[in-house]
């Protein structure tokens, strides 16, 4: 089925995306990164906009379609915020488990509200091993580095709130909506509310300081994260939202690789353990489908 693969394509591209902004905000601002490369997936989705020709129909949205679109716009600008903030400030391979738990909470509202029952079982139990796959993977190399990085985690568990609450609303949003309009759309939203943000807090005087290295890397994160947005919201609109978010939560593997390659993050076996436990838990709800 074609909205798997493209689930995977999304995994694959949000793996990616990981590094690439971990790259980008070695001194950049998150907030300002956060911005910046909004403007790059922007660009992107509306070229896929215009190349599927689906332009024309964005008069026939509807009111409850474009009112969720926006919602799900909101909560995915402060799901990278927060996510990117976390970045800043912690390891990548702590950082992304936590972010990837939001799978947890999706896969459930989305039982809530879809109905998306067949094969709970098994569904619940992926579940659980994710959970645990989660835990095993956050666990602190020593007091020091909790005391001086300590808010990283909450900005993690942020992202991850507001990542399982974009999944639910864009949903709903994009029923009826082509997939590349819908999220060409959700990050205008993005967008709008990450500059927002910049000027509320005053940090437009930043943008004059950019290292040009950094900020390639942010751009080129853009570009990964508008590659992984088009596959992910075609697999949400013609696949199953239960089986589709655990997939594209296994961009963990990609990004573990790469952070192990670029930036010498090794884990533990404790942390293998829970990397395991994260991959037999998706598996399982795949197969569940």
């Amino acid at each position: 089925m074609m909205w798997l693969v493209m689930a995977a394509l999304s995994a694959f591209f949000a793996g990616l995306t990981a590094i690439l902004a971990k790259c980008g905000i070695r001194k950049t601002d998150s907030d300002i990164a956060t911005a910046l490369r909004t403007i790059v997936v922007l660009v992107f989705s509306w070229i896929m906009v215009l190349v599927v020709g689906a332009a024309p129909t964005i008069t026939q949205i509807g009111r409850r379609s474009l009112i969720f679109l926006i919602l799900s716009g909101l909560a995915t600008g402060a799901s990278w915020i927060c996510y990117f903030k976390a970045l800043s400030m912690g390891d990548v391979n702590k950082v992304v488990p936590i972010d990837k738990s939001s799978t947890i909470l999706t896969v459930l509202l989305a039982i809530i509200f879809f109905r998306e029952t067949n094969h709970l079982a098994v569904k619940l139990i992926g579940t659980a091993l994710l959970a645990a796959g989660v835990f095993l993977m956050i666990e602190r190399k020593n007091a020091a580095a909790h005391e001086t990085k300590q808010g990283w985690l909450l900005y993690a568990m942020g992202s991850a709130v507001f990542a399982a609450l974009t999944s639910i609303l864009a949903k709903v949003g994009i029923a009826g909506v082509e997939s590349n309009l819908g999220t060409a759309i959700r990050t205008g939203v993005v967008l709008f509310m990450a500059w927002v943000i910049i000027f509320l807090k005053r940090k437009q005087s930043l943008l004059k300081d950019l290292d040009g290295k950094e900020l390639s890397f942010i751009l080129l994160s853009g570009l990964a994260t508008g590659a992984s947005w088009l596959c992910y919201y075609y697999a949400i609109q013609n696949g199953v939202v239960s089986v589709v978010v655990p997939i594209d939560k296994m961009s963990i593997l990609v990004t573990v690789a790469f952070s192990a390659l670029v930036f010498h993050e090794k884990l533990s076996r404790t942390a293998l353990l829970g990397l395991i436990l994260m991959v037999c838990g998706t598996l399982a709800m795949t197969i569940g489908a």
